[in-house]
Protein backbone atom coordinates (compact mmCIF):
# COMPACT_ATOMS: atom_id res chain seq x y z
CA UNK A 1 0.00 0.00 0.00
CA UNK A 2 1.35 3.52 -0.47
CA UNK A 3 1.67 5.87 2.17
CA UNK A 4 -0.66 8.03 0.25
CA UNK A 5 -4.07 8.93 -1.27
CA UNK A 6 -3.80 9.25 -5.07
CA UNK A 7 -5.89 12.02 -4.97
CA UNK A 8 -2.64 13.98 -3.94
CA UNK A 9 -1.51 16.06 -6.84
CA UNK A 10 1.17 18.14 -7.05
CA UNK A 11 3.79 20.12 -4.93
CA UNK A 12 5.30 16.76 -3.83
CA UNK A 13 5.97 16.26 -7.63
CA UNK A 14 8.38 19.10 -8.41
CA UNK A 15 11.11 16.76 -8.39
CA UNK A 16 13.97 17.56 -10.04
CA UNK A 17 15.42 15.30 -11.60
CA UNK A 18 19.64 15.12 -11.70
CA UNK A 19 20.13 12.88 -14.84
CA UNK A 20 22.57 10.36 -13.16
CA UNK A 21 22.46 7.99 -10.30
CA UNK A 22 23.72 9.75 -7.18
CA UNK A 23 25.55 8.01 -4.84
CA UNK A 24 24.07 8.82 -1.17
CA UNK A 25 23.86 5.57 0.70
CA UNK A 26 21.35 6.35 3.14
CA UNK A 27 18.85 5.13 0.93
CA UNK A 28 16.96 2.17 1.95
CA UNK A 29 13.81 0.25 0.18
CA UNK A 30 10.25 -0.59 1.39
CA UNK A 31 10.68 -3.69 3.18
CA UNK A 32 7.33 -4.44 0.63
CA UNK A 33 8.63 -3.17 -2.43
CA UNK A 34 8.14 -4.62 -5.97
CA UNK A 35 10.70 -5.54 -8.03
CA UNK A 36 8.33 -3.46 -11.18
CA UNK A 37 5.42 -1.42 -10.94
CA UNK A 38 3.37 0.16 -13.82
CA UNK A 39 2.45 3.60 -13.78
CA UNK A 40 -1.43 4.03 -14.11
CA UNK A 41 -3.38 6.93 -14.25
CA UNK A 42 -4.11 8.93 -10.63
CA UNK A 43 -0.79 8.04 -9.73
CA UNK A 44 1.61 10.70 -7.91
CA UNK A 45 5.22 10.15 -8.23
CA UNK A 46 5.43 10.51 -3.75
CA UNK A 47 2.75 6.77 -4.87
CA UNK A 48 5.37 5.73 -6.18
CA UNK A 49 8.65 6.69 -4.63
CA UNK A 50 6.71 5.21 -1.34
CA UNK A 51 6.14 1.69 -2.67
CA UNK A 52 9.89 1.24 -3.46
CA UNK A 53 11.36 3.38 -0.83
CA UNK A 54 11.21 3.90 2.93
CA UNK A 55 11.44 7.82 2.19
CA UNK A 56 9.55 9.01 -0.67
CA UNK A 57 11.26 12.12 -0.98
CA UNK A 58 14.59 10.40 -2.01
CA UNK A 59 13.35 9.19 -5.54
CA UNK A 60 15.74 11.41 -6.96
CA UNK A 61 18.82 9.58 -5.02
CA UNK A 62 18.01 6.49 -7.31
CA UNK A 63 16.88 7.25 -10.45
CA UNK A 64 18.44 6.58 -13.55
CA UNK A 65 17.74 8.57 -16.72
CA UNK A 66 18.22 6.48 -20.18
CA UNK A 67 19.41 8.70 -22.32
CA UNK A 68 18.23 6.59 -24.98
CA UNK A 69 14.22 7.31 -24.22
CA UNK A 70 12.91 9.85 -25.81
CA UNK A 71 11.80 12.85 -22.47
CA UNK A 72 13.25 10.40 -19.59
CA UNK A 73 12.00 12.96 -17.07
CA UNK A 74 8.64 12.41 -17.81
CA UNK A 75 6.47 9.56 -16.46
CA UNK A 76 3.35 8.40 -18.62
CA UNK A 77 0.47 6.31 -17.54
CA UNK A 78 1.52 2.54 -18.88
CA UNK A 79 4.82 3.13 -18.37
CA UNK A 80 6.95 0.57 -16.00
CA UNK A 81 8.98 1.37 -13.18
CA UNK A 82 12.21 -1.30 -12.27
CA UNK A 83 14.35 -1.61 -9.10
CA UNK A 84 17.59 -2.88 -10.17
CA UNK A 85 20.80 -2.61 -8.24
CA UNK A 86 24.07 -1.25 -9.23
CA UNK A 87 27.55 -1.52 -7.31
CA UNK A 88 24.78 -2.62 -4.24
CA UNK A 89 22.88 0.30 -4.42
CA UNK A 90 19.40 0.63 -5.36
CA UNK A 91 18.30 2.02 -8.74
CA UNK A 92 14.87 2.95 -10.30
CA UNK A 93 14.78 3.31 -14.28
CA UNK A 94 12.11 3.35 -17.04
CA UNK A 95 10.37 1.07 -19.65
CA UNK A 96 8.08 3.32 -21.51
CA UNK A 97 5.07 2.24 -22.21
CA UNK A 98 3.09 1.85 -25.33
CA UNK A 99 0.61 4.26 -25.11
CA UNK A 100 1.36 7.67 -23.37
CA UNK A 101 -1.85 9.17 -21.97
CA UNK A 102 -1.89 12.93 -20.15
CA UNK A 103 0.90 13.24 -18.12
CA UNK A 104 1.04 12.44 -14.47
CA UNK A 105 2.98 12.54 -12.76
CA UNK A 106 5.19 14.78 -14.17
CA UNK A 107 9.50 14.63 -12.98
CA UNK A 108 10.44 17.94 -13.31
CA UNK A 109 9.80 21.60 -11.78
CA UNK A 110 7.02 23.84 -12.57
CA UNK A 111 5.56 26.91 -11.97
CA UNK A 112 2.70 26.86 -9.35
CA UNK A 113 1.16 29.84 -11.65
CA UNK A 114 0.89 27.08 -14.74
CA UNK A 115 -0.39 23.38 -14.35
CA UNK A 116 1.08 21.48 -11.57
CA UNK A 117 0.15 18.30 -12.98
CA UNK A 118 -0.41 16.33 -9.70
CA UNK A 119 -1.81 18.54 -6.64
CA UNK A 120 -5.39 20.47 -6.47
CA UNK A 121 -3.98 24.05 -7.28
CA UNK A 122 -7.18 25.45 -5.34
CA UNK A 123 -5.95 23.33 -1.77
CA UNK A 124 -2.28 25.46 -1.71
CA UNK A 125 -2.92 28.42 -4.29
CA UNK A 126 -3.93 30.53 -1.77
CA UNK A 127 -1.18 30.13 0.53
CA UNK A 128 0.84 31.09 -2.32
CA UNK A 129 -0.70 34.03 -3.76
CA UNK A 130 -1.84 35.79 -0.67
CA UNK A 131 0.09 37.25 2.46
CA UNK A 132 -1.66 35.11 5.14
CA UNK A 133 1.01 35.93 7.71
CA UNK A 134 1.62 39.75 8.61
CA UNK A 135 5.19 40.80 10.38
CA UNK A 136 4.62 43.86 13.62
CA UNK A 137 5.83 46.30 11.50
CA UNK A 138 4.26 45.62 8.12
CA UNK A 139 0.77 45.84 10.36
CA UNK A 140 1.01 49.00 12.15
CA UNK A 141 2.26 50.41 9.09
CA UNK A 142 -0.08 49.51 6.80
CA UNK A 143 -3.02 51.74 5.22
CA UNK A 144 -6.11 50.75 6.78
CA UNK A 145 -10.40 50.86 6.22
CA UNK A 146 -11.43 54.04 8.81
CA UNK A 147 -15.04 54.69 6.80
CA UNK A 148 -17.91 53.49 4.42
CA UNK A 149 -18.86 55.93 2.19
CA UNK A 150 -22.92 55.96 1.30
CA UNK A 151 -23.62 55.39 4.78
CA UNK A 152 -22.42 51.39 4.84
CA UNK A 153 -21.51 49.99 7.98
CA UNK A 154 -18.91 47.31 5.95
CA UNK A 155 -18.19 46.76 2.37
CA UNK A 156 -18.72 44.54 -0.54
CA UNK A 157 -17.45 44.49 -3.94
CA UNK A 158 -18.50 48.23 -5.58
CA UNK A 159 -18.43 50.09 -2.01
CA UNK A 160 -16.07 52.95 -1.73
CA UNK A 161 -13.96 53.48 1.30
CA UNK A 162 -11.59 55.99 3.19
CA UNK A 163 -8.05 54.27 4.26
CA UNK A 164 -5.47 56.56 6.12
CA UNK A 165 -2.50 57.64 4.56
CA UNK A 166 -1.79 56.66 0.90
CA UNK A 167 0.44 59.48 -0.54
CA UNK A 168 1.45 57.58 -3.89
CA UNK A 169 -0.53 56.51 -7.46
CA UNK A 170 2.00 53.15 -7.18
CA UNK A 171 0.66 50.62 -6.56
CA UNK A 172 -3.02 50.86 -7.80
CA UNK A 173 -4.48 48.04 -6.30
CA UNK A 174 -4.29 46.75 -2.95
CA UNK A 175 -5.17 43.42 -1.09
CA UNK A 176 -7.51 44.05 1.89
CA UNK A 177 -6.34 42.14 4.68
CA UNK A 178 -7.84 41.53 8.50
CA UNK A 179 -4.90 40.50 11.02
CA UNK A 180 -5.75 38.25 13.67
CA UNK A 181 -4.08 36.22 16.27
CA UNK A 182 -0.32 36.37 17.33
CA UNK A 183 1.88 33.44 16.06
CA UNK A 184 4.06 33.37 19.49
CA UNK A 185 6.96 30.81 19.83
CA UNK A 186 5.63 28.19 22.36
CA UNK A 187 9.52 27.67 23.70
CA UNK A 188 10.38 31.74 23.81
CA UNK A 189 7.12 33.36 23.81
CA UNK A 190 8.97 35.78 21.03
CA UNK A 191 5.90 37.59 18.74
CA UNK A 192 6.55 36.06 15.04
CA UNK A 193 3.80 37.59 12.99
CA UNK A 194 0.07 38.20 12.80
CA UNK A 195 -2.41 35.67 11.18
CA UNK A 196 -3.51 37.42 8.34
CA UNK A 197 -6.96 36.72 6.28
CA UNK A 198 -7.55 37.98 2.98
CA UNK A 199 -11.02 40.11 2.89
CA UNK A 200 -10.32 41.30 -1.00
CA UNK A 201 -9.11 43.76 -3.45
CA UNK A 202 -9.49 47.66 -3.85
CA UNK A 203 -8.40 49.58 -6.32
CA UNK A 204 -7.30 53.31 -5.51
CA UNK A 205 -9.25 55.90 -6.69
CA UNK A 206 -7.36 59.58 -4.66
CA UNK A 207 -4.06 59.47 -3.42
CA UNK A 208 -4.33 61.42 0.47
CA UNK A 209 -5.29 61.13 4.01
CA UNK A 210 -7.82 59.66 4.10
CA UNK A 211 -7.83 58.18 0.74
CA UNK A 212 -10.31 56.98 -1.15
CA UNK A 213 -10.75 53.48 -2.56
CA UNK A 214 -13.18 50.95 -3.76
CA UNK A 215 -13.29 47.09 -3.47
CA UNK A 216 -13.46 45.19 -6.69
CA UNK A 217 -13.58 41.88 -4.76
CA UNK A 218 -14.14 40.68 -1.76
CA UNK A 219 -14.43 36.84 0.10
CA UNK A 220 -16.14 38.29 3.27
CA UNK A 221 -17.30 41.95 4.29
CA UNK A 222 -14.32 44.52 5.19
CA UNK A 223 -14.78 46.29 8.04
CA UNK A 224 -13.04 49.42 9.97
CA UNK A 225 -9.46 48.60 10.70
CA UNK A 226 -8.60 46.21 7.49
CA UNK A 227 -5.43 46.81 6.37
CA UNK A 228 -3.96 47.20 3.07
CA UNK A 229 -0.94 46.11 1.23
CA UNK A 230 -0.29 45.92 -2.45
CA UNK A 231 -1.00 43.31 -4.50
CA UNK A 232 1.48 40.73 -4.18
CA UNK A 233 2.53 38.36 -7.26
CA UNK A 234 2.43 34.08 -6.76
CA UNK A 235 5.63 32.41 -5.30
CA UNK A 236 7.17 30.49 -8.24
CA UNK A 237 8.72 27.47 -7.41
CA UNK A 238 10.75 27.00 -10.41
CA UNK A 239 12.73 24.51 -8.23
CA UNK A 240 10.82 22.90 -6.39
CA UNK A 241 12.31 20.05 -4.89
CA UNK A 242 11.56 17.83 -1.97
CA UNK A 243 14.61 16.88 0.44
CA UNK A 244 15.15 17.18 3.67
CA UNK A 245 15.67 20.22 5.97
CA UNK A 246 18.76 20.48 7.15
CA UNK A 247 20.18 18.46 10.51
CA UNK A 248 19.36 19.26 13.35
CA UNK A 249 16.96 21.48 12.49
CA UNK A 250 13.63 21.45 15.29
CA UNK A 251 10.59 23.33 16.17
CA UNK A 252 6.79 23.08 16.68
CA UNK A 253 3.36 23.14 14.89
CA UNK A 254 1.89 26.42 16.14
CA UNK A 255 -1.19 26.63 14.43
CA UNK A 256 -3.51 24.71 11.50
CA UNK A 257 -4.75 26.90 8.98
CA UNK A 258 -8.83 26.90 9.44
CA UNK A 259 -8.76 26.51 12.97
CA UNK A 260 -9.08 22.44 13.15
CA UNK A 261 -8.07 20.37 16.41
CA UNK A 262 -7.14 17.79 15.22
CA UNK A 263 -4.64 17.55 11.73
CA UNK A 264 -4.28 15.24 9.89
CA UNK A 265 -3.33 14.35 6.19
CA UNK A 266 -3.77 17.06 4.15
CA UNK A 267 -4.05 19.56 6.31
CA UNK A 268 -1.92 23.07 6.42
CA UNK A 269 -0.14 24.12 9.23
CA UNK A 270 1.96 26.54 10.51
CA UNK A 271 5.42 26.07 11.93
CA UNK A 272 7.45 28.27 14.25
CA UNK A 273 10.49 28.10 11.83
CA UNK A 274 11.09 30.19 8.75
CA UNK A 275 13.75 31.72 6.29
CA UNK A 276 15.62 32.61 9.11
CA UNK A 277 15.95 29.80 10.41
CA UNK A 278 17.21 27.95 6.80
CA UNK A 279 13.95 26.65 5.94
CA UNK A 280 12.70 26.62 2.26
CA UNK A 281 9.72 25.17 0.05
CA UNK A 282 10.12 21.36 -0.41
CA UNK A 283 12.13 21.11 2.74
CA UNK A 284 10.24 17.76 4.37
CA UNK A 285 10.39 17.14 8.14
CA UNK A 286 9.23 14.16 10.60
CA UNK A 287 6.45 14.75 13.10
CA UNK A 288 6.50 13.76 16.21
CA UNK A 289 4.40 13.71 19.76
CA UNK A 290 5.46 13.17 22.99
CA UNK A 291 7.84 14.77 25.35
CA UNK A 292 5.72 15.75 28.11
CA UNK A 293 7.07 16.25 31.85
CA UNK A 294 4.65 13.77 33.99
CA UNK A 295 4.78 13.08 37.76
CA UNK A 296 6.65 9.94 38.52
CA UNK A 297 4.03 8.03 41.13
CA UNK A 298 5.89 5.06 42.19
CA UNK A 299 8.99 6.98 42.90
CA UNK A 300 7.04 9.78 44.72
CA UNK A 301 8.17 12.80 46.48
CA UNK A 302 7.37 14.87 43.25
CA UNK A 303 9.69 13.32 40.97
CA UNK A 304 9.23 13.97 37.11
CA UNK A 305 9.88 11.89 34.17
CA UNK A 306 10.07 12.72 30.43
CA UNK A 307 8.30 11.01 28.29
CA UNK A 308 10.51 10.18 24.78
CA UNK A 309 9.22 11.42 21.38
CA UNK A 310 7.21 9.12 19.32
CA UNK A 311 7.26 9.65 14.81
CA UNK A 312 3.62 10.89 13.89
CA UNK A 313 4.16 11.83 10.52
CA UNK A 314 5.86 14.04 7.45
CA UNK A 315 4.99 17.02 6.47
CA UNK A 316 6.53 19.10 3.93
CA UNK A 317 7.06 22.95 3.54
CA UNK A 318 5.97 25.15 1.14
CA UNK A 319 5.82 28.59 1.55
CA UNK A 320 8.08 30.37 4.29
CA UNK A 321 8.33 33.61 5.81
CA UNK A 322 10.85 35.33 7.82
CA UNK A 323 10.13 33.37 10.70
CA UNK A 324 7.26 30.92 10.18
CA UNK A 325 6.61 28.60 7.33
CA UNK A 326 3.07 26.73 6.29
CA UNK A 327 3.48 23.26 6.07
CA UNK A 328 1.29 20.49 4.02
CA UNK A 329 0.73 17.01 6.15
CA UNK A 330 1.53 14.06 4.06
CA UNK A 331 0.97 11.45 5.97
CA UNK A 332 0.14 11.24 9.71
CA UNK A 333 -0.25 7.69 11.57
CA UNK A 334 -2.41 9.28 14.31
CA UNK A 335 -4.26 12.51 14.87
CA UNK A 336 -1.46 15.30 15.05
CA UNK A 337 -2.08 18.38 17.60
CA UNK A 338 -0.76 22.11 17.63
CA UNK A 339 2.33 22.19 19.67
CA UNK A 340 3.56 18.48 17.83
CA UNK A 341 7.27 18.21 16.87
CA UNK A 342 9.23 18.68 14.05
CA UNK A 343 12.56 17.80 12.93
CA UNK A 344 14.52 17.12 10.00
CA UNK A 345 14.98 13.73 8.93
CA UNK A 346 18.52 13.65 8.91
CA UNK A 347 18.05 14.23 12.82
Amino acid sequence: MPYFSHKLLGVILGLLISGQVLTVAAVELNPAHPESYEVVKGDTLWDISARFLREPWLWPDVWYVNPQIANPHLIYPGDRIVLTYKDGRPILSLQRGAQHLKLSPRIRSTALDTAIPMIPIDAIAPFLTRPYVMEKEEMELAPYVVHFLDDHIVGGAGIRFYARSIESENPLRYEVIRPGKPYKDPETDELLGYEAAYIGAADLQRTGDPAKLELVSTTMESVIGDRLLPVTKGVPLNSFQPRAAKANLEGRIISVINGVSQIGQYNVVVLNRGDRDGLEPGHVMKIFQGGEMIRDAVAGGGKTVKLPLEEAGLLMVFRTFDRVSFALIMHATQPLHVLDWVRSPEG
